[in-house]
């Protein structure tokens, strides 16, 4: 994406209204147990084909080709904010999410409920994906732990995963990942990458081994393992950057955290895609700029379950006919990132994309999927291109140049 201190001066306020969904995990692979199809060209979804056949679709990179991406990232990518100068640790996203007031001075990481066997080594990096009031009972048992010097903050996120932010004097948030992100092996002792960051290192390290013995005599989600750190710093707003009045509706605490990163409004959306899109219809008339986040597709990606990716899409598509009497002028509907089914995890795959428009040609796709997508007329683009895309649309950017 351009500069933004062009787009600053080309960026212009208009009643014009956007609405940009995200379809998290969206793209995949062909899969050989099901047709050697894609849950995208499996499913029913008759009004995304629409979309795509009657707007401008291409594949978006989300970080760069080859480079697997984290949801964070990914997210600020498509909000115009390149990853590589905007790096911001997934701990200060789950935080902001869950509602904590950081400090500059806190480092904050993302917790995962894990399950390790008697050795030690661990055995389900999700714990059986928790119930989240399960992870609320954990959290509460590791609040009660203390450390010299230092104040634990420890807050449920959702199912298996919370927020962590230690909070004191000389704190560095350049510390290692403890999660080794594979089955089999003991977590791993965090390491200050710096040397401020090397007495964070040595808390993080007391805090597991402490957590360890908290959460032993249990069967599952008796271990922790962390991710993500970093300390809070202050970003550009959307409304400084495009001159939007923006507005968040998602499901799950850490697309709440991004977004308040970037000063959109955080509504009240519910737990599912249904009361999201009753949110969107009864907050229309307050916002220009709508990003509505779909969650579960990038779960059923992670745990290789293929068909609850087809449903959760046909699910979502037969809520987009709540966008009817709706007069958005620019409909985005894309993902931040692929999660195939056959490698149950992210991937650095293109993602599929629609800018539905009247101010955009139509181009020769006829469904929404991988294959279809990769005809379109945008081509392959990289992913921080595409709000600028939006806001041209959307009639929002003044001519560049005389």
């Amino acid at each position: 994406m351009a500069n933004f201190e062009l787009i600053k001066q080309l960026s212009r306020k208009t009643d014009s209204k956007i609405l940009y969904i995200v379809i998290d995990g969206l793209g995949d692979l062909p899969h050989p147990d099901h047709g050697n199809r894609s849950p995208l060209e499996s499913a029913q979804i008759p009004n995304l084909d629409s979309l795509a056949a009657n707007g401008s679709c291409g594949l978006t990179i989300p970080v760069a080709l080859g480079i697997t991406p984290g949801s964070g990232p990914a997210h600020l990518s498509l909000f115009g904010y390149d990853p590589l100068e905007y790096e911001i640790g997934r701990g200060v996203l789950s935080a902001l999410g869950i509602g904590v007031e950081l400090r500059e001075s806190d480092v904050a990481a993302r917790v995962n409920f894990c399950t390790v066997d008697k050795d030690g080594n661990i055995t389900d990096r999700r714990a059986g994906r928790i119930p989240t009031e399960v992870c609320a009972e954990r959290c509460s048992e590791l609040s009660r732990i203390e450390i010299p010097g230092v104040e634990i903050l420890i807050g449920p996120e959702m199912e298996y995963r919370a927020s962590l932010v230690l909070r004191g004097e000389g704190l560095g948030g350049r510390v290692s990942d403890t999660d080794p992100q594979t089955l089999e092996v003991k977590p791993l002792q965090a390491k200050g990458l710096d040397s401020e960051s090397g007495r964070t290192a040595a808390i993080v390290n007391k805090l597991t081994e402490k957590a360890s013995k908290a959460l032993g005599d249990y069967d599952k989600a008796n271990m922790i393992l962390l991710r993500g750190f970093d300390q809070y710093r202050k970003l550009p707003s959307m409304q400084d950057v495009y001159k939007l009045n923006p507005a968040c509706i998602a499901t799950y605490p850490m697309y709440k955290g991004v977004t308040r990163l970037l000063g959109m409004t955080v509504l009240d959306a519910g737990e599912t895609i249904e009361s999201e899109f009753e949110t969107l219809k009864k907050r229309f008339n307050d916002f220009d700029f709508f990003y509505l986040h779909i969650k579960k597709t990038d779960s059923a990606g992670e745990d290789g379950d293929f068909m609850k990716k087809v449903h959760v899409l046909e699910e979502f598509d037969k809520n987009l006919g709540a966008l009817e009497g709706l007069n958005f002028s620019t409909v985005v509907v894309c993902g931040d990132h692929s999660t195939p089914c056959v490698m149950k995890s992210h991937s650095w795959h293109p993602v599929p994309f629609i800018l539905s428009s009247s101010n955009e040609r139509p181009g020769d796709v006829r469904r929404f999927t991988e294959r279809e997508c990769a005809k379109g007329a945008f081509g392959t683009f990289p992913a921080k291109e595409a709000m600028t895309l939006a806001l041209a649309a959307a009639g929002k950017l003044n001519k560049f140049g005389a």
